[in-house]
């Protein structure tokens, strides 16, 4: 299942792994990219010298192309815009804004860069802008997410661009690889399903709820913010949702969030941690090495798309 994306980045499947903020680390992009993925390490709004400690150890750990997602309004996105380039890094996925201001100074590094988009009209202002491919991430995706779902999004941002489309959102097995092709994308990201790869350091804890979690387990909160999250249902989730429908200051909601994500991921506070995780997570019902994860899926995917159909 060769795309233009393994091309243009040089890596031996089409899949991408999800920066998943404080979740993705050197670990888990190193184990990805030796897969022979593109891992992925998480800016969110992380110091620069821990991240400059990340993609170091990343580079240790494989030869192989990885990448770095710069949260674009977080008040740390120019040093991570230089880190990128003093640093060698690859590969630059970027959301929550547009990266226009650095454009220049990356394709002057030999940088690729892909931006996640949730509308054709951005996908089209990217591309514009010099954007080499671009995510297009369905509203089934964990964490920060937009309207359209992905089965959706994904031919209309194909029939728009000219560049390579990577789907994302709802994505865990090779039916949804084959699905994402057939849709018009030339590869994949996923980062729900990662969550339970062996490489993958977030608690135990998150891993357990994400490996236990059914089909209706996921819900969005903030969307009154304007800043919708998906997240597995828990207290914090409950007490967010009665908040919101009862059109509670957004202080008081902004306080209830403060450090949740934190609390799950590093304290394994399954009750009023912020476990944020695709509508997909029922799928993830295993653990396995990365190259186990995206070996199964690129041969079953590989087996539908030839299969016939009588």
């Amino acid at each position: 299942m060769k795309s233009r994306i393994c091309e243009l980045l040089k890596i031996e499947y089409p899949i991408f792994q999800g920066a998943m903020a404080r979740i993705s680390d050197a670990s888990l992009a190193a184990a990805v990219s030796e897969a022979g993925g593109l891992g992925i390490i998480a800016g969110a709004n992380a110091p620069i010298d821990y991240l400059r400690t990340e993609v170091r150890k990343a580079k240790e750990l494989t030869k192989k192309p990885f990448g770095l997602n710069i949260m674009l309004l977080s008040p740390n996105a120019d040093e991570a815009a230089q880190l990128v380039c003093e640093e060698g890094v690859k590969v630059v996925t970027t959301g929550a804004g547009t990266p226009g201001k650095y454009m220049a100074m990356w394709k002057e590094h030999g940088v690729k860069v892909i931006p996640v988009i949730p509308s054709v009209a951005i996908a089209k202002r990217m591309v514009r802008s010099g954007a080499d491919a671009v995510v297009a991430e369905g509203t089934e995706a964990g964490g920060h997410v937009g309207e359209l779902t992905t089965i959706v999004l994904v031919p209309q941002i194909a029939d728009a661009v000219d560049v390579p489309v990577i789907a994302a959102g709802g994505i865990a097995d090779g039916r949804g690889i084959a699905a994402a092709f057939m849709l018009g994308a030339e590869g994949v990201q996923l980062g729900t399903r990662f969550l339970s790869a062996y490489e993958c350091n977030v608690h135990p804890n998150y891993k357990q709820k994400v490996l236990h979690a059914k089909d209706i387990d996921t819900v969005v909160t903030g969307r009154c913010t304007g800043h919708p999250v998906r997240i597995l249902k828990n207290k914090l989730a409950r007490k967010y949702m009665e908040l919101e429908a009862c059109n509670a200051p957004l202080e008081e909601m902004e306080k209830l969030g403060a450090g949740a994500l934190a609390k799950a991921v590093v304290d394994g506070d399954m009750d009023y941690g912020s476990v944020m995780a695709g509508q997909i997570a029922a799928l993830v019902n295993k653990e396995q090495s990365c190259r186990e994860m995206i070996t199964e899926m690129f041969e079953e995917a590989e087996k539908l798309l030839t299969k016939e159909w009588r």
